[in-house]
């Protein structure tokens, strides 16, 4: 398969351990991450070929995370550095019906600081098959949106496949460009459509509800307004409380509709990223399979993520295939 080329901002995660807050505990541990960058490397896991496209600190933070990175296979070599910091962000873990809380640092970072005359797309995009992105990267400077932009511009002119997570945080949004209006100009240069109904609402300015009717219908009206998206894929969450959570897929590919059951997680080892998971597992098998098997795989990746500590899924093909399959036990293997 060809490769897969992401973009966005890599992060660093500072939290306590276990499930402290901070004014609990002196001790801290760190991870590196950042939702596009977590697909790639999930991607990597899986025996994909990868490439990641970011800005990181020209410091000895900025080189660790590209350390970080190619250890697990992934092509670094778009990575442009910067005299601006690593953002970060700080993650307090709940547990049962306590929440956990995040804050993030990420202004002025080497990321947000991108400018398109920072990155060759015609070079990094020479071996790519599919380009990834989501909407925590345009949110974040108008320098990153306008790169992104670029990218997924000539990723079309190319006839590359170009997945959109149009994940909508009004939080992020401070540079002044609407949000609505961004990513209405990077769905019409997008193939296939990551998210449900809260997304599609988002965008369309719409008020649908989540049963699979109004699922269906609002992803056949999603695929009238932007002609070339070509299939919707929904991660359906049901959260007991922090610890116990339900995942479940659905889609609309212009022709059927088809859902998986739910996936039972009843220990929640970590969240942050299981989002990614499922697009990782999607982007990986809508490569390899039909649309059906590709959903299932996706939702087995992200429930084996909430297996691992950090924000990359670890899970290999194989494991992610015994979930499909029913092997959910646990039991030890030998």
């Amino acid at each position: 398969m060809g490769q897969v080329v992401t973009f966005g901002e890599v992060l660093m995660r500072i939290s306590p351990r276990g499930n402290k807050k901070f004014i609990q505990s002196n001790v801290i541990e760190f991870f590196f991450g950042g939702t596009e960058l977590n697909v790639g490397i999930s991607i990597a896991n899986f025996g994909g070929n990868v490439k990641h496209i970011s800005a990181v600190s020209s410091d000895f933070i900025g080189g660790a995370a590209i350390s970080y990175i190619n250890k697990f296979g992934v092509d670094t070599t778009s990575i442009v550095r910067s005299n601006r910091p690593l953002g970060v962000y700080f993650l307090e873990v709940g547990a049962v019906m306590r929440s956990s809380t995040i804050s993030y640092n990420r202004a002025y970072s080497s990321f947000s600081e991108i400018q398109p005359a920072m990155v060759n797309w015609e070079a990094a995009l020479v071996d790519g098959d599919w380009l990834h992105w989501t909407g925590i990267t345009p949110a974040l400077s108008q320098g990153a949106f306008d790169v992104l932009k670029e990218g997924l511009t000539l990723a079309r002119q190319k006839g590359i496949s170009v997945s959109a997570d149009p994940t909508y945080r009004k939080d992020l949004w401070k540079y002044g460009k609407d949000p609505k209006e961004a990513l209405i100009e990077l769905l019409h240069l997008s193939s296939i459509f990551i998210g449900g109904i809260n997304e599609i609402n988002e965008v369309l300015g719409t008020n649908y509800s989540y049963s699979n009717d109004d699922f269906i219908e609002a992803s056949k009206l999603l695929m009238e307004k932007f002609p070339s998206i070509e299939k919707v894929f929904d991660k359906i969450r049901t959260s007991l409380n922090s610890s116990w959570h339900k995942i479940r897929a659905r889609m609309w590919n212009g022709k059927a509709f088809k859902e998986t059951e739910d996936l039972d997680i009843t220990h929640i080892v970590d969240r942050i990223g299981t989002g990614d998971a499922f697009a990782a597992g999607l982007i990986y098998g809508l490569q390899r399979y039909d649309d059906y098997k590709a959903m299932h795989f996706a939702c087995a990746a992200c429930a084996m993520k909430h297996t691992y500590e950090g924000d990359v899924n670890l899970a290999t093909v194989k494991e992610v295939t015994e979930i499909i399959e029913g092997n959910t036990s646990g039991r030890l293997n030998r």
